[in-house]
């Protein structure tokens, strides 16, 4: 017995290990183009969206006449039984107040109840109207007798708290909400509790925060014979590097490396912004005989959608030097929708490959797309319409033998326009003029693969290796998973003004777009490698005051909601945050390139915002910093700290434009403020979260630019002090962001880290963290927000901030 648990506990340990990432980054351009494996082993799991939406993408290699399963895994397809209201509106009895206590049973009398169409929510998609705390609905229905009740799931979309009856017995009940339509696998109790003839199906939702849904209906799983032929390939290894994804496979007798390539050269904007993914393959033998190959990749049309049941049209054709597939959804909604949990639903997916080796077919779902394969049918229309169309390209690598065989696909995004920007369209950075085609990058990538995977492999050689030097294999681990996911959470445009524009969303935060304490904590990234690119961050900051469309003293926190920057929405200012957050990127790009001629364009502005915080900075009134989700502060030592950091870029920016009065007076001022500020924060062995508030602590990253930008103006005992008692605050997972939880925030924690004055000191920091990247049970794109104690995502996901990770090496690069 005790030899069986020692091999449980050694099997747990050693699936445990083999999690590198949280998610892995498959194809990453922008935030709606941008495709995720949340498995380790990538043919275990249908691929997503960063939103946790599918996007598939499946993969299948013929090697003689046996077929293996690499890539994805077959979207589940389901026929209703009983339509939820996005497939066929239906009424339904309700009510908003308290009804009796067998309100759910089938002899229930709901005559005094509403009648209404659902959905039942309190925005834009509802058919009836629910605004109130509690909801309860009937929904009664007939079967006939010749309904199967076996493989059947609930599809619900719900918002917030539900319980759920069938026939008057309890069949599901949840605390906390499901952000989309979701298959519940309670067939058990629906077959149970199902009959011919008249149901009941009733539901009681509480609204605990945020918006209200409910929407639901039966559906039955439709099983394939064709899956029983295909074998699932044996994943070796995964390799993550700054822009590709790299798995290892053996199928049989051949092997199959599969490389994702997402060439986000940060230095080249115009590679950068090509929206084009390469998917490569090669493929050897591995018994010493040649054997027949060819490969299928299968995307299915709701990469083009916000949600499945849009209707959308596909394409195939040739362009040049390939065969192409085109879909897009008829109604072409181009910039209509904005939000956090949304998709794009306008623009066109292309998928290419050689004219020489691949054919190409459109299928009207996944499953008929891979029979088609299977059967040797490479047949489809040229063009059609329907709802989940699958394109399907099958390239053929011919008699492969020992030597590796090497073809490669194309996965591109045509958004047609990106942005809209203070009321006037435009177009992704690639196309910012209007005359350029869709098909002719395609081309122009595919002729320039070999000279573009060679910038690819030199250039992530440098992020890695830049890491490496500055922080350890750890650090260099860490920095490398997030590099593909900080760069695609933006959209890089250009004004109208011909500035450049590079515009973050706030994914799985709340949506906003150009938010500047998204700008501020990403900084180290695109400050160490391209400080054009955090320019494109600002410059739209900057033209909202400058413009007079923005009249406070400090800086706005956003631009509006992604994709629509036409002015901030967020419901309140952080104005110490925002105007410390633009200070100090000013000087520390001024610190990167040299000069300050950046800061000479935005000199006005810049002294209103030093104005400002000279003010009311160094004791901030109670207000939200970057870190709102943990609630307003008075008195908040960190941003007081900013806010002396601030006042000295202020300073180090006027000497270097030749302003030495004003340079001398907040060099001054800053400095008088430090002695301030250890006077009123000391407490004891570290300095605490508030003024007014002992014995409690904070971490004060925002100390870190005293040492990147060396303007050395707190003691060295003020970071001793403070790294020292960090240490004694490790927990499993990190270091807790503040006394008052144990949740953190990693991108700071990076920052932190910096500020210790020994790489063993520095490591301690990492290894948690690197720890948390290899063991949280929150299988999404990097979050930045987790608990310390168990790993699990406490929110947040797929964010820019992590390019903050980078900000060892910044250090190093400004130090050197």
């Amino acid at each position: 017995m005790t030899f069986i648990l020692v091999c449980c506990i050694f099997q747990s340990v050693l699936l445990s290990a083999q999690q590198k990432a949280p998610s892995y980054p498959l194809v990453t351009h922008t935030p709606y183009f941008s495709i995720w494996s949340s498995t380790d082993k990538l043919n275990e799991s249908v691929t997503r969206h960063w939103t946790g939406a599918n996007h598939s993408l499946v993969g299948i290699i013929k090697v003689d006449d046996t077929y293996y399963r690499f890539l994805g895994k077959e979207t589940e397809e389901f026929v209703s039984i009983l339509p939820a209201a996005d497939e066929q509106v239906y009424e339904a009895a309700y009510t908003f107040d308290q009804p009796a206590a067998n309100w759910f049973e089938t002899g229930f009398n709901d005559a005094g109840w509403k009648t209404g169409k659902a959905p039942f929510s309190d925005d834009s998609k509802a058919n009836t109207t629910w605004n109130t705390d509690d909801l309860w609905v009937r929904r009664t229905f007939n079967l006939n007798e010749a309904t199967k009740f076996d493989n059947l799931y609930l599809r619900i979309n719900h918002d917030d708290n539900i319980e759920i009856y069938l026939n008057g017995k309890q069949i599901y009940r949840k605390q906390g909400w499901v952000n989309h339509y979701t298959y519940l696998p309670l067939g058990e109790q629906l077959k149970a509790n199902l009959k011919a003839g008249k149901n009941v199906l009733a539901f009681h939702v509480h609204n605990s925060a945020g918006g209200r849904f409910l929407d639901a209906g039966i559906s039955r799983l439709l099983e394939s014979d064709d899956s029983k032929l295909i074998k699932t390939a044996v994943q070796k290894d995964v390799e993550i590097k700054a822009m590709e994804t790299v798995y290892h496979f053996t199928c049989g007798n051949a092997d199959l490396d599969l490389t994702f390539t997402s060439p986000l050269l940060i230095k080249d904007l115009a590679l950068m912004s090509t929206p084009v993914s390469y998917v490569t393959y090669e493929v050897r033998a591995n018994d010493g005989n040649k054997h027949a190959v060819s490969v299928l990749l299968t995307a299915n049309s709701e990469i083009a959608t916000n949600m499945p049941a849009e209707e959308v049209t596909a394409e195939a054709n040739a362009s040049g030097s390939l065969k192409l597939l085109k879909t897009g959804t008829v109604a072409q909604p181009v910039l209509e929708k904005k939000g956090d949990d949304i998709r794009i639903d306008w623009g066109y997916l292309y998928i290419g490959a050689s004219k020489d080796n691949a054919q190409q077919y459109i299928s009207s779902d996944e499953k008929s797309g891979i029979h088609q394969f299977l059967s040797g049918q490479f047949q489809g229309p040229a063009t059609t319409r329907g709802k989940r169309l699958n394109l399907n390209t099958v390239v053929s690598f011919g008699q492969v033998g020992n030597e590796a065989v090497k073809k490669f696909m194309l996965l591109g995004y045509d958004e047609v326009y990106a942005i809209q920007y203070f009321h006037t369209n435009l177009r992704p950075w690639w196309n910012k003029n209007g005359n350029q085609r869709f098909d002719a990058l395609m081309n122009k990538m595919a002729a320039g693969y070999k000279e573009v995977m060679v910038k690819v492999k030199s250039f992530q050689d440098v992020v890695y290796n830049d890491a490496l030097k500055a922080g350890g294999k750890e650090y260099a681990d860490l920095c490398k998973l997030v590099y593909r996911q900080s760069i695609a959470a933006h959209a890089l445009v250009e004004s109208p003004q011909k500035e450049l524009l590079f515009l973050s969303k706030e994914n799985f935060s709340n949506g906003c777009i150009a938010t500047v304490d998204l700008t501020y904590p990403s900084a180290p990234l695109y400050i160490a490698y391209n400080p054009e690119l955090e320019k494109g961050m600002m410059n739209g900051i900057f033209y909202y005051s400058e413009s007079g469309k923005w009249t406070k003293p400090f800086a706005a926190h956003d631009l509006g909601t992604y994709p629509i920057a036409n002015g901030q929405v967020y419901g309140e200012d952080m104005p110490v945050e925002e105007a410390g957050n633009m200070l100090i990127l000013t000087a520390a790009i001024a610190k990167a390139e040299g000069n300050a001629n950046y800061a000479r364009k935005h000199w006005p502005v810049l002294t209103t915002w030093a104005k400002y915080l000279e003010k009311e900075g160094f004791n901030p009134a109670n207000q939200l910093c970057t870190d709102d989700f943990a609630g307003h502060l008075a008195g908040n030592v960190n941003l007081s700290a900013k806010a002396i950091m601030a006042l000295r870029s202020y300073a180090f920016l006027a000497e270097k434009l030749g302003e030495k009065k004003e340079a001398a007076y907040y060099l001054d001022r800053s400095k008088t403020m430090v002695q301030d500020w250890i006077k009123l924060a000391d407490d004891g062995d570290h300095y605490a979260l508030s003024f007014d508030k002992k014995d409690t602590w904070s971490q004060k990253y925002n100390l870190v630019w005293d040492k990147v930008l060396n303007f050395n103006i707190f003691p060295a005992s003020v970071f001793n002090k403070e790294i020292s008692y960090y240490l004694t605050k490790q927990l499993p997972y990190g270091l807790p962001l503040d006394s008052r939880k144990t949740y953190t925030k990693s991108d700071w924690i990076m920052w932190t880290a910096v500020m210790a004055n020994n790489k063993a000191d520095f490591e301690k920091f990492i290894l948690p963290l690197h720890k948390y990247m290899s063991e949280t049970p929150s299988r999404v794109p990097m979050s930045d927000w987790h608990e310390t104690t168990n790993g699990e995502q406490t929110g947040f996901q797929a964010r820019s901030v992590v390019g903050g990770y980078f900000m060892k090496v910044l250090n190093d690069k400004l130090n050197k």
